[in-house]
């Protein structure tokens, strides 16, 4: 069974069996659809992508892909709003997306407001998936010392320990990088995807929705 295995029944009813599927996209300036700044497209950023292949896959399923980020923000103060203003919507499906940001606080309190919205987040059988950072022009890729690798460890430990979903985007960047070349062909300024970054990201998120994650 996969991770989303309850999620994929639902998404696969027909009406009047089905109901509205509710998926969160809780984080910073990327999935707030930020490209270059100050301009906000929101169609070609990855929860709408989301969203649109997923109701292209479940035509009969009713989606709600609800976006909670705010550009600038990091982890502790996602947080610090997580109760009134994530699970206020009732998620089914959660993803939480901080990696760039939290280099300005640092692992330790990282850890801990991660740690906090995953838990509570568990605590009302909401599935989560957890994303690594998208790149930044300024990060050192090949340097595991360099901040943004850094905190994508701390992301991937995150989501071994509590047995959560993970979608790897910046492994897909690196992946991208390795196999045809530039870094700056991702991005739309240093630090925001443009929408070649964000169907990576699209691409990582997608495999717990088709079952090829066997388990968290």
């Amino acid at each position: 069974m996969s991770y989303l295995s309850d999620i994929l029944v639902l998404l696969k009813k027909d009406w009047p069996d089905n109901r509205t599927v509710n998926i969160v996209c809780h984080g910073h300036s990327v999935p707030a659809g930020y490209f270059k700044t100050p301009i906000v497209d929101t169609m070609n950023a990855y929860p709408h992508l989301l969203h649109a292949q997923l109701a292209g896959r479940f035509p009969h399923a009713v989606i709600n892909v609800i976006v909670t980020a705010i550009g600038g923000e990091n982890s502790e103060s996602g947080a610090a709003r997580f109760d009134q203003e994530v699970l206020t919507h009732r998620p089914d499906v959660l993803t939480i997306d901080y990696g760039l940001n939290d280099r300005g606080i640092g692992l330790e309190k990282a850890q801990a407001a991660w740690a906090s919205m995953i838990e509570k987040a568990l605590a009302q059988q909401i599935k989560v998936i957890l994303l690594t950072p998208t790149g930044d022009l300024d990060a050192n890729l090949e340097d595991p010392a360099d901040p943004l690798n850094q905190h994508a460890e701390l992301i991937r430990s995150l989501a071994q320990q509590y047995m959560v979903g993970l979608a790897d985007s910046l492994a897909a960047t690196k992946g991208y990088v390795s196999a045809k070349g530039e870094l700056s062909e991702l991005m739309s300024q240093g630090n925001h995807p443009n929408r070649k970054g964000h169907d990576l990201v699209v691409a990582e998120l997608l495999k717990w929705f088709e079952g090829e994650n066997s388990s968290a």
